[in-house]
């Protein structure tokens, strides 16, 4: 949660990018159908779709896209079947990915990551290769021009946040997995839109690379699992040194 990290900046600028596309859109409803489909489509009755609802809610997705979302996962109107993948993958330097996946076909998405891992010099892990690396926690990003810092720090903490900080014109929330329902909708109730928001692996070392040439193959790595359709988010411990020219 360093204020001080170069890689958390370059990517909270991609973030606030990426929310500007209807991509995120794409995303969460996919993530509205599998929790449907898991829980039914009582949000009452249903943690995770609560959950998926509150961050449809906090980028403004239209009702009707969340309601037509939920409906298919339910069976209650035609559509794909959704199936969650986790891939723990390998890049350059000894960088580990953990890449979250909501597919209609496993057997096709799974030959395209690693596709993409090995074209820039990465490897598809074992299970449990990498994940111990990481810890789950929610993160919640949002633009710092929507509220004060104090007043922020004073909500989320009171929803059971365990911190907040300021990177540049971002804040970034972090709670427990357990918490993370609570904060997001105590920031909805105040009309807060979020960057990026959801129970993602955080890194608990990460790998310094002091060398250009690596850094960019692992950053080629990043981005194009991110660009892919099936993918819902992308962690790692990649952190760059500050002398390398990124951007």
């Amino acid at each position: 949660m360093s204020g001080h990290s170069k890689w958390a900046t370059i990517r909270r600028k991609k973030e606030a990018l990426d929310a500007k596309r209807g991509a995120v859109f794409t995303k969460i409803a996919k993530e509205l159908t599998v929790a449907a489909r898991m829980g039914g489509s009582d949000p009452e009755a249903n943690p995770r779709l609560r959950v998926a609802m509150l961050k449809a809610k906090s980028v403004n997705m239209p009702k009707d896209n969340i309601e037509r979302a939920i409906k298919k996962g339910a069976g209650e109107l035609e559509g794909v079947t959704y199936e969650e993948c986790l891939y723990e993958c390998f890049a350059p330097g000894g960088v580990a990915i953990m890449v979250q996946v909501v597919t209609d076909k496993k057997t096709r998405t799974t030959p395209e990551i690693k596709n993409i891992l090995t074209k820039h010099g990465g490897s598809l892990g074992n299970p449990g290769s990498v994940s111990r690396l990481f810890e789950r926690k929610g993160i919640i990003t949002l633009k710092s021009d929507q509220i004060g810092e104090e007043e922020l720090i004073e909500i989320a903490a009171g929803a059971g946040a365990e911190d907040v900080s300021l990177e540049e014109d971002v804040f970034q929330i972090l709670t427990s997995p357990e918490d993370y329902e609570a904060v997001q909708s105590a920031l909805n109730q105040r009309g807060l839109q979020t960057i990026e928001s959801g129970v993602k692996y955080l890194p608990q070392v990460k790998v310094n690379v002091s060398d250009q040439d690596i850094a960019q193959k692992i950053i080629r790595i990043l981005d194009a699992l991110e660009e892919h359709d099936d993918v819902q988010s992308v962690n790692s411990n990649f952190e760059p040194d500050p002398s390398l020219n990124l951007e």
